[in-house]
């Protein structure tokens, strides 16, 4: 697939899927940007994580580091991530984000909510080629990003950027088909409640949601759990990835898409069902 091609599959659909950054998203790209450029030494491997790496990633370790690399320095300029992440590539977001393919089958479809800069969604491409993955995002400067990155990595075969919000990708917009995935990935995108309602449609039946949080994951389940189960999906749970290769593993909720829920009917006013009565 060439560049034209991954573009033609774009959707520019206005707005976002909100809130949608990147999880290493800065609230201000603009003030956070460096005074000077980035240093690619900053996306080095550090020893002490070489061994998980290689075992997350395995012969396509080099692939990873080089995509490391295009965070720290292109990603940074370009107010993708913070340059206080550039040094914390590696166990805060390259590994934290490829533990979680161990709960993902073999040959899946994966769809990537609020993508931002590739997270998690390339690193999975990138440690498990056997999936398809497709990089959902609203917002240009971050579509442009992720399209020059599956180009120069040569992941375009196996990776889509679909430029649009979630619901957009759901139902189909400007002239687009529907997709949907065996999984739904996010990560730091939306409390449950709102991040089930925009997932789940995008979910398979019987597929699944792999949301990617940290300590509030248990209190979000116990919160939303009433809302996620009329959206059709199944009871959260939590589950850790990549126990005993990275430390701390990486927190999941992970919910199954039981029934196949289509959107809510607003009511009718009382006005309205009188105008029909009267006709009666």
């Amino acid at each position: 697939m060439t560049h034209d091609d991954i573009t033609a599959d774009t959707v520019t659909g206005p707005g976002g899927t909100p809130p949608g950054p990147s999880a290493v998203q800065p609230a201000d790209a603009e003030s956070t940007r460096p005074d000077t450029a980035p240093s690619p030494a900053d996306a080095a491997l550090p020893p002490e994580l070489a061994p998980a790496a290689l075992t997350l990633f395995g012969d396509r370790l080099d692939l990873a580091a080089a995509y490391a690399e295009l965070l720290a320095t292109d990603g940074v300029v370009r107010g993708l991530i913070g340059p206080r992440e550039a040094p914390r590539i590696w166990d805060r977001h390259m590994l934290n984000c490829a533990a979680v393919a161990e709960r993902i089958p073999s040959g899946a479809t994966v769809l990537d909510v609020g993508s931002g800069a590739g997270l998690p969604g390339l690193v999975l491409a990138i440690a498990r080629p056997d999936l398809t993955v497709t990089l959902i995002e609203p917002l240009s400067r971050r579509t442009s990003f992720l399209i020059e990155v599956v180009e120069r990595l040569g992941l375009a075969k196996s990776v889509r950027v679909f430029r649009g919000r979630a619901d957009e990708a759901a139902s189909g917009s400007s002239g687009r088909d529907a997709i949907s995935g065996d999984v739904v990935t996010a990560r730091a995108v939306a409390p449950l409640d709102r991040l089930a309602g925009w997932s789940l449609p995008l979910a398979v039946r019987g597929g699944r949601l792999l949301a990617l949080k940290g300590s509030s994951a248990a209190a979000e389940i116990e919160e939303h759990a009433e809302v996620v189960a009329r959206l059709g999906g199944g009871e959260p749970t939590v589950q850790l990835c990549g126990v005993g290769v990275i430390d701390p593993p990486t927190t999941v909720v992970e919910i199954v898409r039981e029934r196949m829920v289509g959107p809510a009917r607003p009511a009718a006013s009382k006005r309205s069902r009188a105008g029909r009565s009267r006709r009666r």
